[in-house]
């Protein structure tokens, strides 16, 4: 799908004629027909039998996807890097009549995963570089990332870590565990924990219990979030037992990860459901993807999808810079247009905040629309979603009395609350090696 010019139609509230749409959900009971025609219910809803009969061979994908020898043989070399696996669910999900249907996109190899320009990278966001523990990656200072496994029940063709697919295969350690844990432990800023891999919802729940009750009992971790696609490629995973473990443990927070509507089954909506009867919050994290969502009419129908079964859209992120992914990757321009045209033609909690995750590790930078556009004493011009011109008259700036931020000791001017206090006219940011991510890069690099 091409990207939709908004500022020539910022007003429209429909997609041009095309042809009509196949209902997803008719494509995947047909599918389950004719793929699975002696699978019972019981068979099908069962996540272990899912797990068990994913597709993960080239054999199979060749043989699926009526794909040519020719193509075949250079998949091969996609195979001998990157591993493939897709639920029995996800697969009935795919159109297989469309070539370029967005859930085939994501799932199924390509041979465009050999283009490997010179800018992309194994680890595009350094996270090995951030990592003082292995499984660690403390970038933030409040939060840390904690991997425990390298296993997904399918494997997205565009994962910023596609790298693990290749160093390891399976679950974390025991005793890399207890490391990490103690890592979290001796440091008393951490408040966050985001676990994450792999997909940590695919452990085994004795393990799971093992991972949270050892952060659970750090007094300082306030909250733990779990990054997972479960809910949209295994949604049987989440049963009831999953549930009743993951509410044991509060406060907990989900971000999942569906990228185009079509993901939006009655399975999927039923595994959020039940997350949210736990008491667990759940919010999406897509990913921006050529060929897959990078369409304004596709990303809202995606959000209000969304908040149909009560899952927020939290971030809409630029596909990273990791080798094997170049197809997927769309400018910045086009993503700000998708954001544009949402603003004001949905509700505001259905827009996400589009980010880019900086190369090297420098952290989420929020991308928007500029609707500022200039400050003229103490009056702004801004331009709304429809692009009408206006100005807002400003007040003045007055401190604000806050004990906390008069606290000189409590929180130290830098940056650009020195020229905001009026203690500097200029400043120079804060050389990275004095952040805590540099004083534990020094610290590493010391010991080694």
């Amino acid at each position: 799908m091409s990207s939709v010019s908004i500022t020539d139609e910022p007003q429209i509230s429909s997609p041009p004629s095309t042809t009509p749409r196949k209902n997803h959900l008719e494509i995947a009971a047909a599918n389950r027909a004719r793929l699975y025609p002696d699978v019972t219910d019981a068979q099908w809803n069962d996540w272990k039998w899912q797990q068990k009969n994913r597709v993960q061979t080239l054999e199979e994908i060749a043989r699926l996807f009526s794909i040519d020898d020719m193509t075949t043989e250079r998949l091969g070399g996609v195979f001998e890097l990157y591993r493939t696996a897709i639920t029995p669910y996800y697969l009935c999900l795919i159109d297989f009549d469309d070539p370029k249907d967005p859930l085939r996109v994501q799932s199924v190899p390509a041979v465009e995963e050999l283009l490997n320009p010179g800018e992309l990278t194994w680890d595009p966001l350094n996270e090995e570089g951030d990592s003082p523990v292995t499984g660690i990656v403390h970038r933030y200072p409040d939060r840390c990332l904690f991997l425990v496994t390298s296993y997904c029940p399918l494997y997205c063709r565009y994962c910023t870590r596609k790298r693990k697919w290749v160093d390891e295969d399976g679950t974390t350690g025991q005793r890399k565990i207890e490391r990490m844990i103690e890592y979290v432990a001796d440091h008393p800023e951490i408040r966050d924990v985001i676990v994450s891999g792999g997909d940590p919802l695919s452990l085994s729940l004795t393990y799971l219990e093992k991972i949270l009750a050892g952060l659970r009992a750090i007094p300082h971790v306030e909250i733990i979030r779990f990054g997972s696609r479960v809910p949209v490629f295994l949604p049987q995973r989440i049963d009831s037992e999953m549930t009743s473990l993951l509410e044991k443990y509060h406060p907990i927070w989900i971000n999942t990860h569906f990228n185009h509507p079509n993901e939006i089954t009655p399975e999927s909506a039923a595994a959020c459901d039940r997350l949210l009867r736990a008491g667990i919050p759940v919010n999406n994290q897509a990913v921006l993807l050529r060929g897959v969502n990078d369409c304004p009419y596709t990303m809202r129908d995606l959000v209000q999808g969304l908040m149909k079964i009560r899952v927020r859209p939290y971030y809409l992120y630029l596909c990273d810079q990791v080798m094997g992914a170049e197809h997927f990757r769309t400018s910045v321009g086009e993503g700000i247009e998708i954001i544009e045209f949402l603003r004001g033609h949905t509700s505001g909690l259905a827009v996400p905040q589009f980010v880019l995750d900086a190369p090297g590790g420098g952290g989420k930078v929020p991308l928007m629309p500029n609707y500022v556009l200039g400050n003229y004493g103490d009056s702004i011009v801004y331009r709304n979603f429809e692009g009408v011109i206006g100005r807002y008259d400003d007040v003045p700036r007055q401190p604000h009395g806050c004990d906390r931020c008069n606290d000189r000791e409590h929180i130290p001017e830098r940056g650009l609350a020195k020229l905001l206090n009026r203690t500097a006219d200029r400043f120079e940011p804060q050389p990275v090696r004095d952040t805590p991510r540099g004083i534990n890069i020094k610290k590493r690099s010391r010991e080694s």
